[in-house]
């Protein structure tokens, strides 16, 4: 092979895929060291994406279980928002095609936020199906968060386009008409749930981010209505705005201190 320029033989080599690519030993024989780096960095990429696709394998082992009792569309459920001040709680219902690898979806609560959108796409691309359940911080108020989370879960099956007929829920009994397992942790063990919970993730944020330019003095587009330091100055500062839970410490307390207060 005639000598090739450590910027071609960058290209070339992300665009080989098989470790007996002849390419390969050839430039093993290469001493440059930049071709050496190039060789080291593909061999350390090759690595990851297998121990990649080995986690999504050992990710979807509900999945083949389900398939293998008979079951055909397996729906991961998911829910985000439990703990904020403010804003809905978010679930998502996912039913995702057999056999289908999603490359980087794993345990969704270490991706970055830049990963979580690509990948939302992705699934949003290629998911059989996908539904949205949104209870509002007034009815989590009215009925507990524990209530208003199972009702999200429910309202997320019930706008599937296509009819589930097993459900893999992240640690909640949904009591529903569909046989189901509920999996504690469920994001870190299922890919289905793995891909509920990013869904779920990405249409809250969204959501809180528009609930930003409305009220923009909270600071939603930072802490999506968790209590951080600023949410708290603020609260302080402003009081409780229409998406608050009222319900939720501190709000309840600052709203009877209010109240006491005659103001």
């Amino acid at each position: 092979m005639k000598t090739l320029s450590i910027a071609k033989v960058e290209q070339i080599l992300k665009h080989t895929q098989d470790e007996e690519d002849p390419i390969l030993m050839d430039l093993k024989a290469d001493r440059r060291k930049g071709i050496q780096t190039l060789l080291r960095r593909w061999y350390k990429q090759k690595e990851q994406e297998k121990k990649d696709w080995e986690h999504y394998q050992s990710m979807s082992t509900y999945e083949k279980q389900a398939r293998q009792m008979g079951y055909h569309f397996i729906v991961g459920i998911d829910e985000v928002g439990r703990g904020p001040l403010a804003g809905p709680v978010v679930s998502a219902a996912v039913i995702l095609p057999e056999n289908h690898y999603i490359f980087g979806l794993n345990d969704s609560k270490k991706l970055t936020a830049n990963k979580r959108n690509q990948l939302y796409q992705q699934i949003m691309d290629h998911a059989i199906s996908v539904g949205i359940g949104m209870i509002s911080s007034e009815e989590i108020d009215q009925l507990n968060i524990f209530q208003a989370t199972k009702k999200s879960m429910l309202a997320a099956l019930q706008n599937l386009q296509v009819k589930p007929d097993f459900l893999l829920i992240d640690a909640i009994q949904l009591e529903s008409i569909y046989p189901e397992l509920p999996i504690v942790k469920g994001d870190m063990y299922s890919v289905s749930i793995a891909a509920a919970s990013i869904v779920a993730k990405v249409t809250r944020d969204q959501l809180m981010t528009k609930y930003h330019s409305r009220y923009p003095e909270y600071g939603f587009q930072e802490h999506k209505g968790y209590g951080t330091k600023k949410h708290l100055e603020a609260l302080k500062q402003f009081g409780p705005c229409p998406i608050h839970r009222t319900s939720f410490e501190p709000i309840k307390s600052l709203l009877k201190e209010r109240v006491q207060k005659g103001g």
